[in-house]
């Protein structure tokens, strides 16, 4: 079911449905067990009524007289629904008889089912008495069947005048009477039920106006707009999804901004190589000395070996946005990463007749919990920046310290250095000091390296005459073990 309504909607009717049937169904076995107690006590009261009233002292010709008037009075009966001056048809469902000792009728109202007394005498001879007598065993309340129709009687001993008074009704009266209380007490329940679906839909859909809200403005917003929903009295059910839905158009707006950044950068950096490589090319081409030819050639492969570092900074420094990549921490030996990273830039140290040097205490603790790939990255264009800058013939010295706070990278060089006041500038991006063959992105790396292993960098003077890099990084949740 697509709709939160509809589904709302059923449920509810649903529910109510089941619960009315129910409240129904015991409001109609309640009223039948009532009706019933009721007219059990008025068959007791009429036939202790009419023992009072015919008695032993009643001549026989006052119950003849009183026999042939309840006979004409069933004349005076009409055949309508209702009830009228002269009398009602249910008289023909109520009836009641006096009978002496030896079972012979002394009175009957009009219309008695004498055949009602046939099951009650079968039972007397069945339990051994004779036929036309009644016993104690007898008295009280009795249903049986006559001529296809129940009846209900109360039969009563009358010791002091030594009759029985028999007073019946047939049960149809009851049950007819059991289905108006019962169908006037559904009525309402059946005609309210459809007003109370229509009221639910309206308050199911008064109540769910605030998502229709969200909706609407969802619907209106342009697609190129990524700013959080403005939505005024938020429903605490709806709170979690409008701040999922902001945290996502938060982190689909940094993601763009990350690719337009990287784009731009891309295009700023790499104009300037592609359109020296096109030159050198065409040089190449056209140039008709084979030295003049071999000069462009290797200028050529210089600006290639440019634009790679440069696409190769670009792509690092992408790698390193906020959110981009979830850096892969562990726990590693930062003197064996730095010695990895150290070997590798030897043969550049050497082809410029440098000394590249490494100190650090051998027994010390120099593990952290750290990205290996970033940290590598960071010693690469750390120690590759000293080695460029560094004149021929000049020295590179990394440091490496621990303590009980975490660790210390240093690398110092005797290379001009940076001016104090410059120094914060080294961090941006694509600032270059004097004519270098980077794209001004290094340190930028290094700083955003820092940052995600939440360490500090900070530049100062060399002992060496150059600059020092002084890198330090906490150990993450590494224990120090103790020296030696």
């Amino acid at each position: 079911m697509r709709s939160i309504r509809s589904r709302t909607l059923l449920l509810v009717l649903g529910v109510l449905s089941i619960t009315l049937s129910l409240i129904s169904f015991l409001s109609y076995r309640d009223a039948q067990h009532e009706v019933r107690e009721l007219f059990d006590a008025e068959l007791a009261q009429q036939a202790r009524l009419l023992a009072g009233l015919i008695g032993s002292d009643l001549s026989p010709l006052g119950r003849e007289i009183l026999q042939q008037a309840l006979d004409e009075a069933i004349t005076q009966v009409g055949d309508g629904d209702e009830a009228h001056a002269l009398g009602h048809k249910y008289e023909s469902k109520l009836a009641f008889m006096v009978i002496d000792q030896d079972g012979k009728r002394l009175l009957q109202s009009a219309r008695a089912p004498i055949g009602a007394m046939q099951p009650l005498l079968a039972h007397n001879a069945a339990a051994g008495q004779p036929t036309t007598m009644l016993h104690d065993g007898l008295a009280g309340y009795h249903s049986v069947t006559v001529e296809g129709r129940e009846w209900r009687m109360f039969l009563l001993e009358d010791r002091r005048d030594q009759q029985w008074v028999l007073v019946g009704e047939r049960e149809d009266v009851r049950g007819e009477l059991v289905g108006n209380v019962t169908l006037r007490s559904l009525m309402p329940d059946l005609v309210g039920l459809p007003v109370l679906a229509v009221l639910v839909w309206l308050a199911i859909g008064w109540g769910l106006r605030p998502l229709g809200r969200m909706v609407h403005v969802l619907k209106s917003r342009d697609p190129d707009t990524l700013t959080p929903l403005q939505l005024e009295q938020v429903p605490h059910e709806l709170a979690p999804m409008v701040e999922s839905l902001d945290r996502l158009l938060l982190q689909v707006n940094e993601l763009l901004e990350r690719e337009r950044r990287f784009l731009a950068y891309a295009a700023h950096e790499l104009r300037t190589p592609l359109a020296v490589l096109r030159i050198h090319a065409q040089n190449a081409l056209q140039s008709p000395d084979p030295h003049d030819r071999e000069d462009a050639l290797r200028q050529l492969e210089s600006g290639i070996d440019r634009a790679t570092r440069i696409v190769a900074q670009l792509l690092t420094l992408a790698r390193l946005e906020p959110n981009a990549v979830s850096p892969r921490m562990a726990d590693l030996d930062l003197l064996a990463l730095t010695r990895q990273a150290l070997a590798e830039l030897i043969p550049l140290a050497l082809e410029r007749d440098q000394e590249l040097t490494l100190e650090a205490d051998e027994h010390g603790d120099f593990r952290l919990h750290a990205d290996a790939a970033a940290l590598g990255t960071l010693l690469q264009n750390l120690v590759g920046n000293a080695v460029h800058h560094t004149p021929i013939g000049g020295q590179i010295q990394v440091r490496v310290e621990a303590d009980s706070n975490g660790l210390t990278l240093r690398v110092q060089d005797s290379g001009p250095g940076v001016a104090p006041a410059l120094r914060h500038k080294v961090f941006e991006r694509f600032y270059r000091e004097g004519a270098g063959q980077g794209a001004g992105l290094g340190l930028s790396i290094v700083a955003r390296i820092v940052e995600l292993h939440q360490g500090s960098i900070e530049l100062g003077d060399s002992p060496f005459g150059g600059l020092e890099a002084i890198v330090r990084l906490p150990r993450k949740g590494t224990e120090p073990r103790p020296p030696g």
